[in-house]
């Protein structure tokens, strides 16, 4: 049977040698990573004094930062598992290209080129410095109220396992927890990530080799503001909680220098006496779940704290943490960091944050 109106095309598949068509027009307008390179090139235009002084006057030109952050950031968006896996994507892909900033018939980078490279920018705290030029950005298009917020951790699994663990040589003398008390951190350590300690954040879950991920965000937008992830313990999230504020109010400071008194909320991990009173000493009011009544448990919240009329709200607003928890772990790479050592895994996980703003903001924002 034979089609009347259309002629068989022919499937010729000679190479052309040249293309005249320029790969911004390729792009779609309306795709969502336009309105993210227009963001991270703007935060990028403030990294620039940074970027001056952590390379050379002289030597051999090395991967441009900028081009290299983007790479990074599309590691995170896409999933990446590996930079093996990126460098490959970028080989091909006209997409990734257009973002990081290649031509079509650039030269991809050597893997371990890219991962020496990514080793001096988190020397230079770079990954902090872009979290706030970002943070500049929402707060000029008023999505930042600076008032009230909600902090919590997450398990960040390290890339090692539990048969790396042997026992110290020597034994310690002395042990880290309560009156001196020998904890497994202290007896033994994992030959494939030192600074990896087991731990779990359930009684119902396993141990495992990991870290803790520490974030704050705005209630009303779900923005992060301040994050990092140290060694597991179970005082790292409310000491993380601590140093977190203690950052944000550095930058209030440059911002607006009469700061006023902000909410914290958090869950029940967060119930502890010394925490809530240097909560109150850094006049920040303490919005922080309470155990149902129990002499085991105390809650330290006054009768003021406790009824007050944001309290309720804050504790409703603690469920937009999780999704930039759950935003990092679902078939990402937050699931398992690739990165080994306390420092890389905090510059690795600031740099996530500084992600899951970039996505949130393409929302909030209508026209970037």
């Amino acid at each position: 049977m034979r089609y009347e109106g259309s002629m068989r095309g022919n499937d010729e598949q000679q190479g052309s040698v040249f293309s005249y068509i320029n790969p911004e027009e390729r792009i779609p307008s309306d795709h969502p990573l336009r309105a993210i390179r227009g963001m991270v090139d703007r935060a990028l235009k403030e990294l620039w004094a940074h970027f001056e002084a952590l390379y050379a006057r002289r030597g051999r030109p090395s991967i441009p930062p900028e081009k290299l952050l983007r790479a990074l950031l599309l590691q995170i968006l896409y999933s990446l598992r590996s930079e093996r896996q990126l460098m490959e994507q970028l080989d091909y892909n006209l997409l990734y290209r257009w973002f990081v900033g290649l031509n079509p018939d650039d030269a991809v980078w050597d893997v371990t080129v890219f991962t020496k490279n990514r080793e001096r920018l988190m020397q230079g705290e770079i990954a902090q410095r872009l979290l706030e030029a970002v943070l500049e950005q929402a707060r000029a298009h008023d999505l930042l109220r600076e008032e009230h917020f909600t902090v919590d951790g997450t398990l960040i699994e390290a890339w090692a396992s539990r048969r790396s663990f042997v026992p110290k040589d020597p034994p310690p003398t002395k042990g880290t927890g309560a009156r001196g008390k020998k904890l497994l951190r202290d007896t033994h350590v994992s030959t494939t990530d030192p600074e990896a300690r087991l731990y779990k954040k359930s009684t119902a879950g396993e141990s495992k080799p990991s870290y803790l991920g520490h974030v704050i965000i705005e209630n009303r937008t779900g923005l992060v503001v301040a994050a990092c992830a140290t060694p597991s313990s179970t005082t790292a999230e409310r000491e993380a909680a601590l140093q977190m504020l203690e950052e944000m109010g550095r930058r209030a400071d440059r911002v607006r220098p009469e700061t006023p008194s902000i909410t914290l909320g958090a869950d029940t991990l967060f119930q502890e006496q010394k925490f809530i009173v240097e909560l109150r000493r850094r006049k920040v009011v303490p919005h922080v779940a309470e155990y149902e009544p129990n002499p085991q448990w105390p809650n330290w919240l006054t009768e003021e704290e406790r009824h007050d009329p944001g309290f309720a709200i804050s504790q409703k607003k603690r469920k937009l943490i999780e999704k930039v928890f759950g935003w990092g772990k679902l078939d990402s790479i937050l699931r398992q960091v690739k990165l080994r050592g306390a420092k890389k895994v905090d510059w690795f996980f600031r740099f996530l944050a500084t992600a899951a703003n970039l996505v949130r903001m393409v929302k909030l924002i209508p026209a970037v």
